[in-house]
Formats: structure tokens, sequence, C-alpha cells
């Protein structure tokens, strides 16, 4: 027996909060009747589950692909501004979606898939998923800087901070670390580097999990088994 909003999660693109809304808005059907309470339990391979008058199939091949996406493309799958966007880098004729985001003018590791388990996992704060970025800051941070990094910024009174923050080389008059994260706010670590009077000129994550960019160039993609992202890190 499984939870019905984790299995429409599970089999589709929509995280579990999503899928919850979805069943109370009656867009789902399990043996033909209308069901309203996300908890409701059914039975894999037996129910037959129905959204949006289309039968939800449990026998998908689940597809995860590692892409680098290079700056000035977008995450999201459609642009209203009609800019250049990482899914048409991957040549691949099936339904995948992003795991969360990598802001426009940023580049490196990205993970498409259509695995509404896998994303969950990543995106969701409780599960600490770390990501890993190469940060050019301007200028030069002090030990106080990357120790109020790490204890938080407040920003537009939410907390803001990272995981860890260490030196990795100099470059003219500003500097690049290294900058671990286990939460995804939007755009947080060009939040906190304006915060702290050190913008971010360049940004690259490359890490999600266990997961690392590797040899990939900016473009390039390449498919990875789920091992590779929740195995030990190292």
């Amino acid at each position: 027996m499984e939870r019905l909003s984790k299995h429409l999660s599970r089999f589709s693109a929509f995280s579990r909060r999503k899928s919850e809304e979805l069943i109370r808005e009656g867009r789902v059907k399990v043996n033909g009747i209308v069901i309203l309470e996300p908890q409701h339990k059914i039975t894999p391979g037996a129910d037959v589950i129905v959204f949006d008058d289309q039968v939800l199939r449990s026998d998908i091949t689940y597809i995860n692909i590692a892409l680098y996406k290079p700056a000035g493309y977008i995450s999201d799958l459609i642009d209203v501004k009609k800019r250049r966007v990482a899914r048409e880098l991957i040549d691949l004729d099936m339904k995948i979606f992003p795991v969360g985001r990598l802001d426009y003018n940023s580049e490196g590791l990205m993970i498409f898939t259509n695995d509404g388990e896998l994303a969950n996992t990543v995106m969701h704060p409780r599960h600490g998923v770390e990501k890993e970025y190469l940060v050019k800051f301007k200028g030069v941070l002090n030990r106080n800087e990357m120790q109020h990094m790490k204890k938080g910024v407040v920003i537009e009174g939410d907390l803001y901070r990272v995981q860890s923050v260490k030196y990795v080389r100099s470059s003219m008059k500003n500097t690049w670390y290294s900058v671990v994260i286990d939460e995804g706010k939007n755009r947080m670590i060009r939040k906190i580097g304006n915060a702290v009077d050190h913008p971010v000129l360049k940004l690259k994550r490359i890490r999600i999990g266990s997961l690392g960019l590797g040899n990939l160039r900016p473009g390039e993609y390449r498919f990875f088994d789920k091992k590779e992202l929740f195995g030990a890190h190292g």
C-alpha cells in the first residue's frame, strides 16, 4: 500500500506538495472515483490512477542526466523572454524536468530526470543534500566575513547561511572559494555575497550530493545512476 500523493509524485514531474494540491483540486481518480485525500492508500499495479483523464503509468524507465549548464541559459523548461533554455541542450525525446535551479548567469552541474522521488530528495531541505559551488567573490573574504556567512545572514527577514566556505585561489584583485550549501533558496549565494559587500562575480556548481561535474564541458551531458548521487561523497 502507498499514499496516493507519494505515488503521483513518483510517477510524474510533480513534487510531493504539488501532488497533494492536485489531489485536493479533484484532478486525480482512483478506479474511476475522484479522491480528494492525499493520504488515501492505493495498491500500485492493482489500482488504476488517472490524472487529468490520463492513466498514470507505473512502469516508467527512470532517466537521470547530469548537464553542464553554460552561463546564458535558464533552468526553466519555458521562458517567456525567449532566452535559451538548458533543456534544449539535451537531445532526448522524452519528458524530463530540471531538479532545482541554476540562475541565468551561473554555470555548472544541473540534473534532469523523470524520477519525482529523486527530485524530491534532492530539493527538500530535510534531506540536506549538499551542493558545492566554485565562487569568485569580489575582493577577499576575511575570517570574520567567512564566519558570518556560516552563522547566517538575515536578508529581508530570512536567514541565509552556507555550510562551509574555503579559500581556493586568487585572481587579480578577486578570490575564488569553495562554497557548500545544504538548502536551495533562490540566488542565496549571490544574496549572501551582496550582504557582506563581496558581490559574486562568477558562480559554478561543481557537485550535487556525491555527483560531481567531472570532465563535462559547457553544454555537454551524461546519464548517471541514482547511486552516484546518493553514495558516500569522496
